[in-house]
């Protein structure tokens, strides 16, 4: 009974006894009816405000602004007809109601369902967002392809410097054997001459002692005062007397002894400095490509040696870059019959042969002749052998021989080494495809069949360029390591 009582009282408004219509609560936790507080509050007026049952002092809460939402009822229903909109005239563009449609302006009008102009809304903005989204993923594509091309040319930049300064490097050292070669021509010029006028210098000084001698004999005579002597000593030295007379008739001309050929001197300057231009302008190097050299191998200043290396390169990641121990040269051929010489350590091993540009960076089968894209004699541990897609010849060499010449004849697409110690053909030939191009870390000779004795260490003087042959048609030598060891 009790507990009804007290149940009754908490929702009994104190101002009218009666039990709350619409309540509402006060900060002081007291409760009444809406509209007894409303009057409790007009009787109050502007002096503040109280709780009528605690005497409690509050103040009204801060006015706040409220903007309508897009979705509140408000907007779903129609400004004319004050009914919720249901369709969509598809002639004025705009939402209407069934009263709009049946009886207002829009009457007659194409109209469809909110839903379904909806629905058709939707469907042309997933359209627009999936070209959006194609043109996205085509942009970031595009731009990848330009972060790979940044990334090329910062690597050719780095590799045309490289190639800049071994050429010019090369440039000062021919310059060097030019000056020796011109001061030699100088030097023996100068002993040529020297030589006739030292040998006039010693006749002029006996010839000297001579005129003195002569000169005292007759300062002697003209200091005599003895006539008769006097006489008798000019009778008997006549023919003495008679040859200093004569002496400038009879001397040797010192005009007569050559001087320095100035001529040849400065043709030998000018044709050396135009055989140096002729080198750097139709017979470059081909160098050694860094771009493409993997961590663990070092390539010289001069791009055209390559040795293992014992500590970690670290090379910025490009696309031409092999992951294990190879590098590719820069330049190509793309005819004529071409020979060089390498000459790589006496023990380890190392690979030497020619690849497509193609060739995978990664992986076992980036390795140089185990696919079918590179073609390669081998040297493991004095154990030598011909190879291509995995498939090993193995050859009756010398332990000792170390040094290979290399011959390719493009035109009959074959490759063939030597063993340049017995100078004997030591691998099978292998045929390439027609209109195929050679990339060359390698010396050119002459078109002959290729002779012992040249070794100019993976170095290239003469290359005849085509860049109309495409990336699939050209192969390139590359170089590798197996152990360490150096070339």
């Amino acid at each position: 009974m009790a507990a009804a009582l007290f149940t009754l009282y908490e929702v009994t408004c104190a101002i009218c006894l009666n039990i709350y219509t619409d309540p509402v609560t006060l900060p002081c936790g007291h409760s009444f009816c809406r509209t007894c507080f409303g009057a409790v509050l007009d009787a109050q007026g502007m002096s503040g405000y109280s709780c009528p049952e605690c005497r409690e002092i509050f103040r009204s809460a801060e006015k706040r602004i409220v903007i309508p939402c897009a979705n509140s009822e408000h907007n779903r229903k129609c400004s004319v007809h004050k009914k919720v909109l249901e369709y969509y005239c598809c002639e004025d563009a705009a939402c209407i109601c069934v009263s709009c449609r049946l009886d207002g302006e829009h009457r007659g009008h194409q109209v469809e369902t909110l839903n379904e102009t909806s629905e058709k809304k939707k469907e042309k903005l997933r359209n627009i967002l999936q070209k959006l989204t194609s043109q996205r993923e085509e942009t970031e594509e595009r731009v990848q392809n330009l972060e790979v091309v940044k990334r090329q040319v910062r690597g050719k930049t780095a590799g045309e410097t490289e190639r800049v300064i071994a050429l010019i490097r090369d440039i000062g050292e021919q310059l060097e054997d030019l000056q020796k070669e011109v001061l030699g021509e100088i030097f023996r010029q100068a002993a040529q001459v020297s030589l006739p006028i030292s040998d006039l210098i010693q006749q002029l000084e006996i010839k000297k002692e001579e005129l003195t001698r002569k000169m005292g004999d007759i300062k002697e005579l003209c200091d005599m005062t003895n006539q008769l002597t006097v006489l008798q000593e000019q009778e008997s030295n006549r023919a003495d007397y008679c040859d200093a007379e004569d002496t400038e008739r009879h001397d040797i001309k010192v005009h007569d002894v050559e001087n320095l050929d100035v001529g040849l001197i400065a043709e030998t300057l000018h044709s050396g400095l135009a055989r140096i231009v002729t080198k750097v302008t139709r017979q470059p190097y081909m160098l050694l490509d860094v771009n493409t050299a993997g961590d663990g191998v070092s390539v010289s200043e001069d791009l055209k040696t390559v040795s293992l290396s014992e500590i970690f390169q670290s090379c910025p990641e490009t696309p031409e870059r092999f992951l294990w121990n190879q590098v590719l040269s820069s330049n190509s051929f793309s005819t004529g019959r071409h020979y060089w010489e390498v000459e790589g350590s006496e023990s380890g091993g190392w690979v030497v042969g020619m690849t497509y540009p193609s060739i995978k960076r990664k992986g076992v089968e980036s390795w140089i002749g185990d696919n079918y894209k590179s073609w390669c004699l081998e040297n493991c541990d004095n154990l030598y052998s011909v190879k291509h897609d995995s498939k090993e010849i193995p050859l009756p060499l010398s332990p000792s021989c170390h040094r290979f010449g290399i011959f390719l004849d493009y035109e009959a697409g074959r490759l063939s080494f030597y063993e340049l110690e017995k100078t004997q053909h030591c691998a099978a030939s292998q045929r390439y495809c027609p209109r195929m191009s050679l990339y060359g870390s390698v010396s050119q000779t002459s078109p002959q069949d290729p002779q012992p004795g040249q070794i100019l260490q993976i170095t290239l003087r003469k290359s005849r360029l085509n860049p109309a042959i495409t990336e699939q048609q050209i192969i390139s030598p590359v170089l590798c390591f197996r152990y360490l060891q150096t070339w």
